[in-house]
C-alpha cells in the first residue's frame, strides 16, 4: 500500500485485535501441546508473514519463534523492493534480502519475492535521465530488463514466486498513470513478466493488488491476465491484498472478485492480510493539519494502550470470517500471507500520526495468538 503526502481516510478502519500487553515482558509464544497455525491449517494452502529486516536477520528472536511454529512461507516487507535492493544505477544492495532467503532456505519456509515492479518505492534514477527528464522506452525496456533479470537470476531456484507488477490497475479498471505506463504504455507489464520469466523459468509469477473488491479493478484486473495468457505469457496467480476494515470489503464482493480471478485459470493468493482495529473516520487533509488538531488525533488514536472487548471480540469474529472464506476456497488459493508478524510490526503504527497504535495482525505485541488464531489451532 502507498502513504500518501495529502491523503483521504476513506476508513481508518473499526477492527480489533485482542488482548495487547501495553507493558511488561514477553510471554512465551506458544506451548508444545498447543500445536501451531500451520499444523492447523495443513496442506490446504500455505500460510505466510512478511518479515522485516531486524526480523529476517535473526535481531528479533522472539518473532523468530512465531514465525518458526505457526507459518511456512516469508515474504519480504521491504528489503525486495527496488529502492532498497537497487538504490543506484550500477548498484545493488542484496545484504538484506540474501537473508530473508537464507532464512527461508534454513527453516524449510517458502520464499516469495516482492516485488519487482511497482511505481511506489521506485529508487529516484529508475525512470528518469541524469537531467531528471523521463528517459526513453529503450532505455527503460533495458533498465526493467537488468534490474528484473539480475534480481531474478540472483534467487534463480530458491524463490518460489515473484511478484512481478505492483499495483498497476486503478478503481476504474484502467492503468495507473506511473512512469512505467507514461513511457511504455501497457505493454510495460507484458515485458516484466517475459524478463522475469526469461530469468527464471521454473518460477512463479503473479499480479498483485489491492482494492480488489472493487468491481471495475476486478473487471481490469481479469482482462490483464487473459491478455498475458492470449499472448503466452506465464502468470500463475492473482495476489489478492488483504487490507481490510470492519466496514469494508463486503466479503460477497471479495468472493466475487476470488473466483472471477480463478475463471480465467489462475491461482489466488492472499496476500499483506490485516485487519485495522481503529475506527472508520472519512476526511481529506494534509497529514500536517492532522498532527495541529488535538481532537482528530485523539480520533485517530483511540486506543493507544489497549482494546476494548467489544472491539477485540467483533475483529475476532471477522477475521475469523475471512479465514473461513479463504479455507472454503482453499481449491484455488495456494496461499496466505499476513503483512507482518505481530501487531508491533504492522504498518498501520505511526501513521497518519505520530504514535498511533493499531492492533491489525494475527499476534498481539506479546507475541501471542488473537483469540481467533487460537480457535484455529485448536479445533
Amino acid at each position: 500500500m502507498k502513504l500518501r503526502n495529502t491523503i483521504i481516510l476513506p476508513s481508518l478502519w473499526v477492527l480489533g485485535a485482542v488482548g495487547v500487553l501495553a507493558c511488561g515482558g514477553v510471554r512465551p509464544s506458544a506451548t508444545a501441546d498447543e500445536g501451531s497455525l500451520k499444523q492447523a491449517i495443513g496442506d490446504r494452502f500455505l500460510i505466510g508473514t512478511a518479515l522485516n529486516v531486524r526480523q529476517s536477520s535473526g535481531r528479533d528472536t522472539a518473532a523468530l519463534r512465531v514465525v518458526k511454529r505457526h507459518f511456512n512461507a516469508i515474504v519480504a516487507e521491504n528489503c525486495m523492493k527496488s529502492a532498497e535492493i537497487h538504490p543506484e544505477e550500477g548498484r545493488y544492495h542484496f545484504d538484506d534480502a540474501d537473508a530473508l532467503v537464507n532464512l527461508g532456505e534454513a527453516n524449510g519456509l517458502t520464499v516469495t519475492g516482492h516485488c519487482l515492479i511497482w511505481h511506489s518505492q521506485l529508487p529516484r534514477w529508475f525512470a528518469v535521465d541524469k537531467e531528471g527528464k523521463p528517459v526513453s522506452a529503450e532505455v527503460l525496456k533495458a533498465r526493467m530488463k537488468e534490474h528484473i533479470s539480475t534480481v531474478v537470476g540472483r534467487y534463480k531456484g530458491r524463490i518460489k514466486g515473484w511478484d512481478v507488477v505492483n499495483e498497476a490497475i486503478v478503481e476504474d479498471g484502467s492503468y495507473r498513470k506511473t512512469p512505467f505506463y507514461d513511457i511504455l504504455g501497457e505493454e510495460f507489464i507484458p515485458l516484466a513478466f517475459q524478463y522475469a520469466h526469461e530469468a527464471d523459468p521454473d518460477a512463479e509469477l503473479y499480479y498483485n493488488d489491492y482494492g480488489m473488491d472493487n468491481p471495475g479493478r476486478r473487471d481490469g484486473v481479469v482482462r490483464l491476465v487473459k491478455q498475458l495468457k492470449e499472448r503466452g505469457l506465464r502468470i500463475d496467480a492473482v495476489g489478492m491484498q488483504g487490507h481490510l476494515g470492519m466496514d469494508y470489503p463486503d466479503i460477497h464482493a471479495f468472493e466475487t472478485s476470488m473466483m472471477a480471478f480463478a475463471a480465467t485459470g489462475v491461482k489466488v493468493m492472499i496476500t499483506e492480510w490485516d485487519m485495522s482495529a481503529l475506527p472508520t473516520l472519512t476526511r481529506s487533509a494534509n497529514i500536517s493539519d492532522i498532527s495541529d488538531t488535538a481532537a482528530f488525533r485523539q480520533a485517530l488514536n483511540p486506543y493507544p494502550v489497549a482494546l476494548p472487548d467489544s472491539v477485540s471480540q467483533r475483529w475476532n469474529a471477522r477475521m475469523k470470517e475471512f479465514f473461513n472464506l479463504f479455507v472454503k476456497h482453499s481449491d484455488v488459493v495456494t496461499r496466505v500471507t499476513a503483512w507482518g508478524v505481530t501487531d508491533g510490526d504492522s504498518w498501520k503504527n505511526n501513521f497518519p500520526m505520530p504514535g498511533r497504535h493499531d492492533y491489525a495482525l494475527l499476534f498481539d505485541r506479546a507475541y501471542q495468538p488473537k483469540p481467533f488464531v487460537k480457535e484455529i489451532i485448536t479445533h
